[in-house]
Formats: C-alpha cells, structure tokens, sequence
C-alpha cells in the first residue's frame, strides 16, 4: 500500500511539473519505476498505459483555458505516434540487461539538457497563439520525439517542447498546452506498441493505477498553473532529479558498489543546486522587472515572471 501511495504522489509531482512545462512526467515516472526495479520496456509500459488517462484530463484542461492549437496538435500527434509504435516494438525485443543502460543514458541526457535549458539566462519569448509550423518542419520533429519517448519511457516534452519554443514562433502557453495534448495518440501508440511486445505480463495494473490516479488529479491543477508557476526552478529541479536517479542506475549496471555510487550522485549535488539557484534567481528578477514597469504592453511580456500571463515563461522563449 505504501508503495502505491509514493508512486501516486509520483505520478502527481510528475505531471504537476508536465503540465507546467510541457515535459517532465514521462522521464521523471519511468526514471522512479526504474529505481523502483522495473524493467525499462515495464517502467516505460505502465507510464505510457497511465498517461492516456493523464493526457485526456491535461489536454480537456489546457483546452479549456486557451492554451491548445488544435492544428498543431494535429501535426505532431499523428507523427508522433508513429515514432512511438516504432520506438515500444524496439524496446519490447531488446534484451532486459541491455535495454537498461540504453534506457537510462537517454534519460540522463534528457535530464542534463533540461537542466541546462533551464539554468541558462532565458530569451524573450513570442505571443502568437497560432503555430506557422508547417507539416514539413513537424513530422519529423513529432517522429524522433515519440521514438525517444518510448525507448526512453519518456522525452515527449523534452524534445518537442524544447525544439518549438528554441524556434521562438509560438506563444510559451501554446507550445505546452499543444504538446500535452497531442501526448494522448503517442500514449496510446506507445502502449499498443509494447502490449504487441510483451503482452499483459510482468505490467502491474496497481502500478498504472496508481501513477495514473495521481497524474489525474494534478493536470487540472497543472494546466492553471502553465501562467502561475516559475518554470525555470521547476524545469531545473526535474532535470536534476532526472540525473541523480539515471546516474545511479547506470552506476549499479556498471557494478558500482551502493556507497560508490551514493558518493559520486552526492559528489554532485552542489552543482545540481547550483543550477537551480541560478534559475531562482532569474526568476525573482524577473518578478521585480516586471513589478517596476508594470502595463507597459510588450515590453512587460518580456519581462514579466517567467511563468506570467504570456505562459511558461514569458522569458523563457528560445532557451528552454
């Protein structure tokens, strides 16, 4: 019982942190599973069966408050789950030991560039509540982040998020409440993907339940908080959590002692609070540019908290 409880408030944290940013639950569930002793193709099975539930509440939320571009959303999901089939049959056939490095080290590099992205001074972000992405451009950004999704049990988010927010053409908002919603049809690839694959066993229903249950109750509250939260601590606090996890499941493949492997994730904790000190603090400054030049139309959009009316992070624009 305790275990689900954890991995509910696992599910609720990560999808928190999805919603807000448009990525984080996908490698933040699979990078606990994994911890947790699941294999990579069941971490990554039980997060994509609870995201189709997770994906309909976020998506019917961020419809709700104005934050989807359906045409957009269109244009990365069909892409999107084909990549994810492919990526979930891959997975499926791979080998448990081999598949579990191969899992982890996506992950651990997901998470150093999320953390990055996140600590790094951000730029000016655009308003358009409309995406000018053409199908050439997105198919084949929606097909490499569903493959990666699913071999990596995650990275939905980071790649497609990251990638159309660095392009600087598309309001913040629109960009995460777009990619959220078009995560539904990648989940139900993902899934019909790796049930082809595996089957029904080794997959715990209580596991999905659970991670789904409490991803459910968090997307609502995500969705308001798209325009509320700041981003950047968020952003870097996951990438952080992403790293410390993945870097000590690689450790233990590698036969690190318990000890060893603790020291060198310790070793590195200073820096990981380094980098969201830095992403604190441009948040504050944000929040007192824009309270000394308050109504000054675009220009407080620039400034404003990087999680402000203009969306997740109305600073954060190109450097996500």
């Amino acid at each position: 019982m305790r275990r689900l409880i954890i991995l509910a408030l696992a599910g609720l944290i990560a999808q928190l942190v999805d919603g807000a940013l448009g990525m984080g639950y996908g490698v933040t569930s699979s990078s606990l599973l994994l911890l947790a002793g699941l294999s990579p193709a069941l971490a990554s099975a039980s997060v994509h069966l609870a995201e189709i539930g997770t994906t309909v509440v976020s998506g019917a939320s961020h419809h709700r408050l104005g934050n989807t571009d359906w045409r957009l959303t269109a244009r990365l999901a069909g892409p999107g789950a084909v990549g994810a089939f492919l990526g979930a049959t891959a997975l499926s056939h791979l080998p448990g030991e081999a598949a579990t490095p191969i899992s982890s080290t996506i992950l651990l590099v997901l998470g150093l560039y999320v953390l990055a992205r996140f600590a790094i001074r951000p730029l000016a972000a655009p308003t358009a509540r409309r995406s000018p992405h053409s199908t050439r451009s997105l198919a084949p950004l929606g097909l490499l982040a569903g493959f990666i999704d699913a071999t990596g049990g995650g990275g939905w988010g980071p790649v497609a998020t990251t990638t159309l927010l660095s392009r600087g053409r598309t309001a913040p908002r629109t960009v995460v409440g777009s990619v959220d919603t078009a995560e539904f049809l990648v989940s139900v690839a993902a899934s019909a993907g790796f049930l082809a694959g595996l089957g029904t066993a080794g997959i715990e229903i209580g596991v999905v339940l659970a991670v789904l249950t409490g991803g459910a109750i968090a997307a609502p509250l995500a969705a308001w908080a798209v325009s509320r939260l700041p981003g950047p601590v968020l952003g870097s606090g996951v990438g952080a959590l992403i790293v410390c996890t993945n870097l000590m499941t690689i450790l233990h493949w590698l036969g690190a002692p318990a000890p060893l492997s603790i020291g060198i994730t310790g070793a590195l904790a200073p820096v990981l609070a380094a980098l969201i000190a830095i992403s604190a603090r441009g948040a504050r400054r944000a929040r007192r540019l824009a309270a000394a030049a308050p109504g000054t139309g675009e220009s407080a959009l620039r400034t404003a908290s990087p999680c402000g009316p203009a969306g997740v992070g109305a600073r954060v624009g190109a450097g996500l």
